[in-house]
């Protein structure tokens, strides 16, 4: 099976290597995502941590609206990372809650490549006795520096944070 690299492509520049993916095996930290088309818009993706995912279009550009769009996928990362974040950082500031929901609204630009030009996330605690300083401190962390996402997105995005903590019983 012969191998073409995207610097075979575009020319070497020193860094073959970090595009390389032989036989399934990741060299240095490239994760390896796979897509197989299988009808209309619709495509099977296999992710690095081998879950399935389904991938699809709107009717309008030719899709059934029968899976994930990939623009979703970006808003779904960013909230999955950020909230794995906040819940990671509170645990280990001994934050207890009965509940934890986040919310990501986004707005694209209107032309092409219509990326992410406001993204807006919502934090929602519910619970007892919730120290609200170390909520606002883990939120501060995750977007500031532990989540990658949210520093992809940063680069073309105007971020904004806020969060709300319920009493619960």
């Amino acid at each position: 099976m012969k191998e073409t690299l995207l610097t075979d492509l575009l020319g070497d520049k020193g860094n073959r290597q970090d595009f390389a993916s032989v036989g399934g095996r990741e060299k240095n930290r490239m994760k390896t995502a796979r897509f197989k088309w299988v009808e209309k818009m619709k495509f099977t993706a296999d992710t690095p941590s081998g879950d399935k995912l389904a991938l699809d279009a709107a009717p309008e550009v030719g899709g059934e609206n029968s899976g994930v769009r990939p623009g979703e996928l970006t808003l779904i990362a960013l909230g999955g990372c950020t909230s794995m974040d906040v819940v990671s950082i509170l645990r280990k500031m001994r934050v207890e809650f009965d509940s934890f929901e986040t919310i990501v609204e986004a707005e694209a630009a209107e032309t092409h490549p219509k990326v992410w030009t406001k993204l807006h996330v919502r934090y929602i605690f519910t619970g007892k006795n919730i120290d609200e300083t170390k909520v606002a401190r883990a939120i501060e962390l995750s977007s500031e520096k532990y989540c990658a996402v949210s520093a992809m997105l940063g680069k073309t995005a105007e971020m904004s944070h806020e969060y709300e903590i319920k009493t619960g019983s």
